[in-house]
């Protein structure tokens, strides 16, 4: 890059922004990442074959080149796009439920070793090992088995494996050119409404419009709204990992109303 201007950093990592030698913008992560930039560059490739997202420059064992987003204020007809993007995202679909790369979530591993279901996958390859990982009291812990116990009861109707982005709250979604654009995923085969109900944890802007483009082109099946708790498990026991108690609350509650389902 013939220049560069620093945005700071994240999970360790060191953020750039660089104007390559032909001219064109890029973003940068820069560290000793192992085998998390080739994840992340494995799973926008993939995306890419479906929607719209940064182009993999280059990537590398401490590093992670992709094509700069220029940004934009959220709208609501950039949210219905956005909504009907990512229902073709979904569609698109998967092989399995899992993927062929090592996962990643910010630099915490996932198992993404493929599963003949997404009950089984969700409990065995996302909720357990964070579980373990959270280091929870052992009542919450027992709670958060309990709930595990009754995800193929109310996981709802079987559904093929989608084209996820994995994860998908609202600083990784970007407003550009009159949607929303895809940044840092996690991508696997998994269940469409993981997506949508990490989108609803931590908000953004017109979700609601969203929702609507999403529907228009993919309907969700029935009981969709009273699954969302189960699909934000994961991320929530994440939060607790990387941040400690103070997601901890969250989490029981949705703990909770999956118990109630």
């Amino acid at each position: 890059m013939r220049s560069t201007e620093d945005l700071g950093s994240s999970h360790g990592w060191r953020l750039l922004r660089g104007v390559l030698p032909d001219g064109r913008e890029v973003f940068a992560k820069l560290g000793a990442a192992s085998d998390v930039f080739a994840s992340e560059a494995a799973g926008l490739r993939w995306l890419g074959e479906a929607i719209t997202v940064p182009e993999v420059v280059e990537v590398g064992p401490d590093r992670l080149v992709v094509s700069w987003v220029p940004q934009e204020a959220p709208t609501a007809a950039a949210a219905v796009r956005f909504g009907g993007d990512l229902a073709r995202l979904h569609r698109a679909g998967a092989d399995g439920f899992g993927a062929p790369w090592p996962g990643f979530i910010a630099e915490l591993p996932m198992d993404n070793s493929p599963d003949g279901d997404w009950p089984s996958f969700y409990a065995t390859r996302r909720v357990l090992p964070f579980l373990r990982l959270a280091r929870l009291p052992s009542r919450d812990a027992t709670l958060v088995e309990r709930a595990m116990e009754r995800f193929a009861e109310v996981a709802g109707p079987p559904e093929p494996p989608a084209r996820v982005h994995g994860d998908l709250w609202s600083g990784n979604v970007l407003w550009s050119g009159g949607t929303g654009v895809l940044v840092d995923s996690a991508a696997h085969g998994g269940h469409r409404e993981t997506d949508l109900a990490m989108l609803a944890l931590f908000g953004l802007p017109y979700l609601d419009q969203v929702m609507g483009g999403y529907r228009e082109e993919f309907p969700l099946a029935p009981g969709w709204r009273e699954r969302v708790p189960l699909h934000q498990l994961h991320p929530l026991l994440v939060h607790v990992v990387l941040y400690g108690g103070s997601y901890r609350d969250s989490l029981m509650n949705a703990v909770a109303r999956v118990l109630s389902l």
